[in-house]
């Protein structure tokens, strides 16, 4: 059985390992906020849902399968918390069930029982929302699902199940067949079905009978009660050994619904946190790899969103057929805010998430890296150019030409002259490879430039400002300024009127 509710024909790999770029996205984009709200202080979630977020997927119809199925369980929360309960009910009280000092065939055997016995009567729950809700999904990985409990699972697989788990428990004795072999030793040891029992007393009492050969163990003789036991270890061994497995086909099943299903249950969490807060979420349409669109509606940072816990202003944007977007303006007027909305939206839509915004649509894109400015060389080792730099090249290591850069003011560690000059280079080379770039600067030199010469390849923006100095943190568009307002800066800080 396979639950195949993260891609239509393969696992979900928890283990898998996740792009040399992450730390840094988990650092410049703010992630732990975004994927503490998904888990809700739960270690499991926050774990499946690190590992989706940064495992984004590049085919769109892969997304959409996910995006279905996530529809489906923000129409039936209740149902879709309670099959995940199931699973994490399996995982968990399987554990406590004893598992002997000595791995044995006979404990083997008796420990595989209780755990059957167990996942019977979760299975029959799994069955049961499956028979009750299985019509209202319509996602095709929800109704599948649904489809395989019904067919696997049916009645008579259940009445087959709880029938040898009647068998094997040898309530009346085990019945063994064994031959002789080198030296006189046992060998051939074969589990026979009993004898079935003949009805009424009179006919079992004087019907006639073949000789039959016993022995009694005493009460107190260790190593006779030994040898026994290792003769009817020796015949239930396959039997013992085809349970644990048929347990552990069962475990694998639960563990790999729980883990699929921990995604969608921290998406639904963060929904709900979102909703709170009055925020609007759509389901973005995403592009195929090979065009460049970016366009959007009311976009906002939703890590920003759930520090405050408060609704926050979001932006809108047109950047059909562009690679480049230059974002310039007021000092602590959104621009970083807005860059990191752009790339939280990206990684959401492409682990089939919703997105923080009224409508979303964009391109997929193999890998997404940010560049954001870092605090100094505490060890002064190198300085801030020296450490951007290293940065920058360790990116175009990895970078591939169908890929999302954000730069937050970048190569602003030298002055304007020669920080403008290296972005140049730097930006041209990398928009030779047809590689997007969102790029947040206060370098007007460089902005400047590509302005005049690559007005129509590339979108410019802007922090708004109204003429009093008051920011709206909206960002629109607008052409490259030679200023950042800090002097609003100055007087917001040391009270002094405009």
């Amino acid at each position: 059985m396979k639950a195949f509710l993260m891609y239509e024909r393969q696992d979900f790999d928890l283990k898998k390992e996740l792009p040399p770029n992450a730390a840094a996205l988990i650092q410049d984009l703010e992630l732990d906020t975004l994927l503490g709200a998904m888990a809700s202080d739960d270690k499991f979630l926050f774990s499946v849902s690190k590992v989706a977020l940064l495992s984004a997927i590049s085919d769109p119809e892969a997304i959409r399968y996910r995006q279905d199925i996530l529809k489906d369980c923000l129409r039936l929360p209740s149902v879709m918390r309670e099959m995940y309960d199931i699973a994490v009910e399996s995982v968990e009280t399987e554990k406590k069930i004893w598992h002997g000092v000595f791995r044995t065939p006979g404990t083997i055997l008796y420990r595989s029982i209780e755990v059957m016995h167990l996942y019977v009567a979760l299975l029959k729950r799994l069955r049961k929302l499956a028979d009750d809700h299985g019509g209202a999904f319509q996602s095709a990985g929800l109704a599948r699902l649904c489809a395989m409990l019904k067919k696997e699972l049916d009645d008579g697989y259940f009445s087959l199940v709880q029938a040898h788990l009647r068998d094997l428990a040898f309530r009346n004795g085990v019945l063994i067949s064994a031959g002789l072999g080198i030296g006189n030793k046992g060998a051939g040891y074969t589990l026979r079905k009993p004898n079935p029992r003949k009805t009424g007393w009179v006919r079992r009492v004087f019907e006639s009978r073949p000789p039959v050969y016993g022995f009694v163990i005493a009460e107190r003789d260790e190593s006779g009660a030994r040898a026994l036991s290792e003769l009817r270890d020796q015949g239930i061994n396959l039997v013992a050994n085809a349970l644990a497995q048929s347990a552990d086909h069962i475990r694998d099943f639960f563990a790999m619904l729980r883990t699929e299903l921990a995604f969608y249950v921290g998406c639904m969490n963060l929904h709900d946190r979102l909703g709170q807060l009055g925020e609007p979420v759509c389901f973005p349409d995403p592009a195929p790899s090979s065009e460049r669109r970016h366009c959007f509606r009311g976009l906002y940072d939703a890590c920003l969103s759930l520090r405050m816990e408060r609704k926050v202003v979001g932006s809108d944007l047109d950047a059909e057929d562009h690679l480049f977007v230059v974002i310039t303006g007021a000092n602590q007027g959104g621009k970083s805010t807005f860059l990191r909305s752009v790339g939280l939206a990206q990684l959401m839509m492409q682990c089939g998430m919703f997105v923080p915004a009224n409508s979303f649509s964009s391109n997929t894109f193999d890998q997404v890296f940010t560049h954001y400015k870092r605090e100094e060389d505490e060890s002064m080792k190198s300085g801030k150019l020296d450490e951007e730099l290293k940065r920058m090249s360790d990116i175009a290591d990895h970078i591939t030409p169908n890929s999302l850069l954000l730069l937050n003011e970048s190569f602003a560690a030298t002055n304007e002259r020669e920080g403008s000059e290296i972005a140049r280079q730097i930006v041209r080379a990398l928009l030779e490879q047809r590689i997007k770039i969102f790029f947040v600067t206060h370098l007007y030199e460089f902005a400047r430039r590509f302005h005049e010469e690559q007005r129509e390849q590339a979108v410019f923006l802007s922090a708004e400002r109204q003429s009093n100095g008051h920011r709206t943190f909206r960002i629109i568009k607008g052409e490259p300024l030679q200023t950042s307002f800090g002097q609003d800066v100055y007087h917001q800080v040391f009270g002094i009127e405009n």
